[in-house]
């Protein structure tokens, strides 16, 4: 199970929150969870992961791993291994949270023990490190395998290393009832990897063709049961395209036919899994050499005419057009068939561009324009592009204009601050600006009968974002406003209106007080700061003084609450 981390958080902590374990394990587990912190033992905790024991019938091993922007759980209790985020995960979890301050501590002891032990094997002689191994190989299969690949490999022994790689390309260990769980797919993906590195090695020591067969044999494999694997963690993607690099890799090492292999690159790209692993026939070109590169040109015009309107013959060949640098081959294969969404008039421009063909570029982009006006949504790349080249043309009027249509069309805060800086360029903003505030405020009243939807919450993001806090505070109370939006409009009106901001935040703060984790306990904070600012100004401090008095006797079990609105002096 994962769960997404925050974008920015403070390294000294947890980089997940009491929220995130509740989803990941669900309620009941979570609850179950909770009764188990007693039982945590040994907890540790490096930059990625934090582990530790927990005694329940019996020890389990727990591993909180933070890996990117997910947070994964592992646990080998029976039910943790079946994939499921398991209550021992939950009470480590949970440890973590309520110690933030021991985790430097128990990373650095990490660190400490790992070069520990680096320096203990530099120590150790051959003989010492052989029996090391044997004990390991002993008793780990896996480990077996691997080591025993390798030697095959060192030891040019090309049956045994294709029958190996064979081996770990094999998804029949990985399946039940003829698909790999998402919970297996990343043991697949561990093997194909493995395969990737043995394929390397072959091609280092043997210099024949058979390890390209053997990568040509695990990309046909990865394509066709790609359909039979769940990859939602996207582990087989990344494996998949390193058996494509090492496919690349050993061709330019062996450099085998280049006609067979134009045949072969072809033939994947033009198949029916010819979507992972991804290959750019760009990469190819230097070791297909001039023939083996006219036979894909052929290959990839001989499979567009057959099927002009076929997404992956289109690719084909404009992949092999922009290759060669023949835009304006590759304008005509585009033009065949135009998308409705203007996506294709883009890349048509942005090759034009490429060249220096501005004009006719410029020209593709307005035509896209003109050509998606009734058929939204429109790829607003195109807008993007005829900006760009306006602004840089001195082309003022027209993009005033273009931003204009824009926002009128959209109605965003995106848009309206495009066409502020378009007018501000211009010099016009003070004209345009009553123009589309008005067309906001149409929209949020419900006048508009336009097809942009209630724009009502960007009417007052727009006010705020012109520096124009006194008209949002205002118009508030008569267009639908969010309460995040009424509570940056108090921190703007504060100072001048405190009995009216007051409220405000006492509002913010009420579900917040059935929420748990530290993003909630920081945003109850930040709060009431502002309300202790209001009730300072009005002169009414021993009325928060009871408030927050009331506020932390419910709250008390809240322990990292506590802790911060301590550190607030709250």
């Amino acid at each position: 199970m994962t769960t997404t981390r925050p974008a920015h958080h403070d390294p000294t902590e947890p980089s997940f929150t009491e929220e995130d374990l509740s989803r990941l394990a669900g309620t009941r587990s979570f609850a179950r969870g909770q009764n188990y912190l007693s039982d945590v033992a040994e907890l540790s905790a490096a930059e990625d992961r934090i582990t530790a024991t927990v005694y329940g019938s019996e020890p389990y091993h727990v591993v909180l791993l933070l890996a990117g922007p997910r947070l994964t759980g592992s646990c080998d209790c029976p039910y943790g291994q079946d994939g499921h985020f398991c209550k021992h995960c939950v009470a480590v979890g949970l440890t973590a949270l309520d110690r933030p301050d021991d985790l430097p501590r128990l990373r650095a002891e990490t660190t400490r023990r790992a070069q520990a032990l680096d320096n203990w094997l530099d120590s150790l002689d051959r003989s010492q490190l052989r029996e090391l191994l044997r004990e390991q190989l002993a008793t780990d299969a896996e480990f077996h395998r691997r080591l025993e690949l390798r030697a095959a490999a060192a030891g040019s022994d090309t049956l045994a290393v294709r029958a190996h790689i064979l081996r770990l390309l094999d998804t029949r260990p990985f399946e039940q009832y003829g698909v790999v769980d998402r919970r297996d797919a990343a043991g697949y993906a561990a093997q194909l990897t493995e395969a990737a590195a043995a394929i390397r090695g072959l091609a280092a020591t043997e210099q024949d063709a058979e390890a390209v067969t053997l990568a040509e044999t695990a990309i046909k494999v990865i394509g066709e049961a790609t359909e039979r694997i769940d990859d939602s963690d996207g582990e087989l993607s990344g494996a998949a395209q390193d058996m494509a690099q090492a496919h690349l890799e050993v061709c330019r090492l062996l450099l085998p036919d280049p006609v067979r292999t134009a045949e072969w690159l072809a033939a994947h790209l033009l198949g029916d899994w010819s979507h992972l692993p991804e290959l750019d026939p760009a990469a190819y070109r230097e070791i297909l050499g001039e023939p083996g590169w006219a036979e894909l040109r052929r290959l990839a015009h001989e499979a567009h005419r057959s099927h002009p309107s076929g997404w992956t013959e289109r690719y084909v060949l404009e992949s092999v057009l922009k290759a060669e640098g023949r835009v304006d081959e590759l304008v005509t294969a585009l033009s065949t068939e135009l998308e409705p969404d203007g996506s294709t008039h883009l890349a048509i421009a942005l090759e034009l561009d490429r060249v220096g063909r501005r004009d006719e570029a410029v020209t593709w982009a307005e035509r896209g324009l003109s050509d998606t006006e009734t058929a939204p949504p429109r790829d607003r790349r195109l807008v993007e592009f005829l900006a760009h080249h306006y602004e840089e043309a001195g082309r003022l009027t027209d993009l005033v204009r273009l931003r204009r249509d824009d926002f009128r069309h959209h109605g965003t805060l995106d848009t309206y601050r495009s066409l502020r800086t378009a007018c501000r360029t211009a010099h016009c903003w003070s004209a345009e600006r009553p123009r589309a505030l008005a067309l906001l405020r149409a929209d949020a009243t419900g006048e508009h009968t336009g097809r942009r939807p209630h724009t009502g919450p960007v009417l007052i993001e727009a006010l705020l974002d012109d520096g124009d806090a006194e008209t949002a505070w205002e118009t508030a109370p008569s267009v639908p406003t969010t309460l995040a939006q009424w509570v940056r409009l108090a921190d703007a009106v504060r100072e001048q209106h405190p009995a009216d901001a007051l409220p405000v935040y006492l509002r913010a703060l009420t579900p917040l007080k059935q929420q748990t984790g530290h993003p909630a306990y920081e945003r109850m904070t930040e709060l009431l700061l502002s309300a202790r600012a209001c009730h300072r100004a009005l002169g009414t401090e021993p009325e928060f003084t009871r408030y927050l008095a009331e506020l932390r006797a419910n709250q008390k079990r809240k322990r990292n609450l506590m802790r911060r609105l301590d550190e607030h002096g709250l």
